[in-house]
């Protein structure tokens, strides 16, 4: 029946509910009459047993109708109802049984006893809805108008109905008077909703669950790229919007392609949609629909041929024997599906047993339903045959027929699903009609701290302690309901196994429930479950592999947010995990790995003394350290010689010294920069040249004011450059200096600095010069006293030999600027360790010019040439001259 009729079928009932009650008020205030009558009756197959208080059951007992039109029919006339359902007869008998249990269990509702009145909808709404307002109303015909009514409601609480549609309907019209209606078998997420539904409960799962167990599944083996197949009624939309809105945040996953599945056999329909499962890249099939459904589109995937599928399916057909034949394992093999839980209900074996028909025959009340599971059981038939059933034919019944002797379901209590629902939902209503019983006059929940009575009970009292209910079945199942209606929510996962002889059979590999401190839980027993692939493992189902770590994700444009390329994480960022939506950067300190996935601490870079130029550089350093050793010690051996006397020995002695300091500082810049090598390596560089350039410059001084001095009038001049005086003045220059990098360091010291400007992957450790001026001022200084050396040995560089070191000094000085000349573009424009290679190589280069310009001559007479070390020679040599 497709949805329009079935709203235009309600909205009809509950007009003509209003128009009753309307009429009957009417005709009651124009006559001035003290009584109500009846204006109709609705007359249904039922079963019924009278109590103190009456529970209504809705139940399938027959899958169809004979009725197309739905109409009423008379008094004397059922609706015919046609193709027995045994396991709806069982859940009426399930409710039976229950309220049998009750009345014979003295600490729950004692002195009170229940009845029912159980009704076949026949798989219609509109004879379901019927049967509800009857239920709800009363069959009584007059009714007596007094001030004030006494006794309980026609009903208290309805089980039922079976589907979410009915259930939707029913709830609506007898949700406005507040009348339970706990549903068995109503799974529809819409029902959760407290504003439209106050009066719905159920004992079976809602959607919203099953839906969120089938994603708990998909994210457990991995799977987030699966189709949906729906039926097209409230089960099937409801549970689509669902999964659209879950799927993602909960499971990570989405959906490949969403089809709705036709109710008639629609060839061209069902081949559409096979194909689109046939092409999709997704191997995991989801299917919310019926037996009906499935059916037809199992038939079309046969005619395709289309295998290598994980079929998932919902409760509703997750049992279904007629899809158990080999004819469909092929493709059906392997199933998982979700199924209500399966429960123990001690004695019901023996209750249904011990049904006969003669103790439910009524020929006014309908109570026929026993008398047509017997004539379907027994292929035989009462006579006359129950009005509004179906005649069954055959030889005539006794009613002393034995249940066992023949192959019978109904006995089977094996598999207890829906009819551990209804049992559970029978014992709510029984907890909360006992809970309210007990209530202490003065201390109820009430207006004024009043109780419901029972005389006086209204169902909405019912509806208050409903809501609280808590109990546990004798199986262990916790029973509560939440502020929806919905009790704890708990499902079997089943799997279809094709076993190696050709039969097949439905096991249960697991559990997902949700507590309510546990919160929700999946069980599943991986060994127990059979796969339908050469593998025998479960199936791969993505849209796009998982992204290592060293990768992130990157939508694809128009497509599922599970569809994505993996790319690679840039340098310096990493992703540790499979399939990271971000690459996160790494700490200062570090950088990414060749495979991006961990931060790996920056290599370090620095003039250091264990690579090859740090190793060379301070070789040179030490051997030039060496040889000037090796000079001080020449010339102190041949101290007395007159090539070491002359010009000042003292001067040449302080100048090996001051090389030597020259050589020795060139040290502090390998290594790695500390604050105190930092702050050291300028002042000592500064200060060893600064000695240095102010002895060569008093020496050439000497030499300019001996010659002087050697003239007629000039021996005053001499009395300016005598030992004091020139120890005074390379002291006075050296001090210039010294000030120069004590104001540097006090002002600006130099500090060690991580650069990470020349290389991202790197930390370059430097000294930072701190204030740019001194340093340049530092630098100025050495060049000012080596440009004024240069000049004053450049101007004596043609005096007589016998009293000249000018020419040795002029090439020195020549050497010494040259090289600090080059040195400023090469230190500037060198990068981390190498500007400080290019200031060491300064430092060694004019150390060396100077050592060996200055000195070599000298030792090379000294040692090769001694006959030449000897006043006359040098005397000699310049009257030659």
């Amino acid at each position: 029946m497709n949805q329009s009729k079935v709203m235009r079928i309600f909205l009809d009932d509950l007009l003509l509910l209003m128009l009753f009650s309307y009429f009957s008020s009417a005709v009651s205030s124009s006559l001035y009459s003290s009584s109500c009558q009846l204006q109709e009756q609705f007359r249904l197959n039922g079963m019924h047993k009278t109590g103190d208080v009456i529970l209504g059951g809705l139940f399938v007992i027959n899958f169809f109708s004979a009725d197309p039109d739905l109409t009423f029919t008379s008094e004397s006339q059922l609706p015919t109802c046609y193709g027995f359902n045994i396991i709806g007869f069982r859940q009426a008998q399930s409710m039976a049984f229950a309220i049998d249990e009750i009345n014979r269990n003295s600490n729950l509702l004692p002195n009170v006893t229940l009845g029912y009145s159980l009704y076949d909808n026949c798989g219609q709404l509109g004879i379901g809805f019927r049967a509800a307002l009857t239920l709800v109303s009363g069959q009584e015909e007059q009714v007596t108008l007094e001030d004030s009514c006494v006794g309980p409601p026609p009903v208290l609480g309805i089980v039922g109905d079976t589907t979410s549609s009915n259930s939707i309907a029913i709830s609506t019209a007898i949700g406005l008077y507040r009348v339970p209606l706990v549903s068995y078998f109503a799974t529809c997420s819409c029902l959760s909703d407290g504003q439209k539904f106050p009066s719905f409960f159920r004992t079976i799962p809602s959607d919203a669950f099953q839906v969120n167990a089938m994603i708990q599944i998909l994210k457990h083996f991995g799977w987030t790229w699966a189709g949906l197949l729906i039926s097209d009624d409230d089960y099937g939309v409801h549970a689509a919007r669902s999964f659209h809105s879950d799927l993602g945040p909960a499971g990570g996953g989405c959906l490949a392609y969403t089809e709705i599945l036709p109710w008639s056999d629609d060839p061209a329909e069902l081949k559409r949609i096979v194909d689109v499962m046939r092409k999709s890249t997704a191997r995991v099939v989801i299917v919310f629909a019926n037996k009906s459904h499935m059916m037809n589109l199992m038939k079309e995937v046969v005619r395709q041929n289309v295998t290598g599928l994980q079929w998932m399916a919902s409760e509703a057909w997750s049992s279904l024997v007629v899809l158990q034949t080999p004819h469909f394992m092929t493709y059906l093999g392997g199933t998982l599906g979700i199924s209500i839980r399966r429960g123990q209900i001690p004695g019901l074996r023996d209750f249904l047993s011990q049904i006969r028909p003669d103790l439910h025959q009524s020929s006014k009340d309908g109570n026929s339903m026993v008398r047509v599971f017997w004539e379907n059981t027994f292929q035989c038939r009462f006579a006359p045959p129950p009005a509004g059933w179906v005649e069954a034919g055959g030889e005539l019944c006794t009613g002393q027929e034995v249940i066992e002797n023949v192959k019978n379901e109904l006995v089977d209590v094996s598999n207890l699903r829906s009819e551990y629902n209804v049992y559970k939902a029978v014992y709510a209503l029984a907890y909360a009609l006992d809970k309210m019983l007990q209530c202490e006059p003065g201390r109820g929940p009430f207006s004024n701290n009043t109780c419901a009575q029972l005389q006086r009970l209204e169902p909405w009292q019912l509806v208050y302690y409903l809501d609280k209910v808590n109990f546990t079945t004798s199986f262990g199942d916790q029973v509560s309901f939440d502020e929806n209606g919905d009790a704890l929510p708990v499902y079997d996962i089943m799997n279809w196994v094709w076993l190696p002889d050709g039969s097949t059979k439905v096991q249960r590999v697991g559990e997902v429930k949700r507590s309510a401190f546990k919160g929700e839980e999946l069980t599943l027993d991986e060994d127990k479950i059979f796969w339908n692939f050469e593998s025998k493992q479960p199936p791969r189902s993505v849209c796009s592999e998982s992204c290592p770590p060293g990768t992130r994700m990157a939508r694809k444009k128009g497509e599922p947010e599970c569809c994505f390329d993996c790319v690679p994480c840039s340098e310096g960022k990493i992703s540790n995990t499979t399939d990271s939506m971000e690459c996160t950067s790494c700490p200062d300190d570090f950088w990414s790995s060749p495979q991006r996935d961990h931060c790996v601490p920056k290599k370090t870079e620095f003039l250091s003394y264990h690579e090859p130029l740090g190793i060379c550089l301070t070789i040179t350093s030490l051997l030039g350290t060496f040889i000037c050793v090796a000079v001080l010690g020449i010339f102190i051996h041949h101290h007395s010689t007159p090539i070491v006397r002359a010009n000042n020995s003292e001067l040449s002695f302080l100048l090996v010294v001051s090389l030597k300091f020259c050589f020795l500082c060139s040290l502090l810049f390998i290594g790695r920069p500390r604050l105190w090598t930092c702050q050291l390596r300028h002042a000592a560089f500064g200060i060893s040249f600064v000695l240095c350039v102010s002895c060569i410059l008093v020496k050439t001084m000497v030499v300019l004011a001996v010659f002087r001095a050697s003239k007629p009038g000039g021996e005053s001049s001499l009395k300016w450059f005598g030992a004091m005086q020139q120890r005074g003045t390379v002291l006075l220059l050296t001090s210039v200096q010294a000030a120069i990098c004590t104001v540097w360091l006090v002002s600006a010291s130099p500090v060690p600095h991580k650069n990470t400007q020349y290389h991202n992957d790197k930390i370059v450790y430097e000294c930072v010069v701190g204030s740019t001026v001194g340093f340049a001022v530092l630098l100025g200084y050495i060049g000012l006293l080596a440009v004024l050396s240069f000049l004053l040995a450049f101007l004596a560089r043609n005096l007589p030999d016998s009293f000249n070191e000018a020419k040795l000094i002029t090439f020195s000085m020549l050497i010494f600027c040259a090289v600090w000349v080059a040195f400023v573009p090469a230190y500037i424009n060198s990068p981390g360790k190498y500007a400080d290679a290019v200031e060491v190589f300064a430092i060694l280069a004019s150390s060396f010019g100077l050592l060996v310009a200055l000195f070599g001559p000298k030792c090379y007479i000294i040692l090769v040439r001694p006959e030449r070390n000897t006043k006359k020679a040098i005397m000699g040599r310049g009257t030659t001259t």
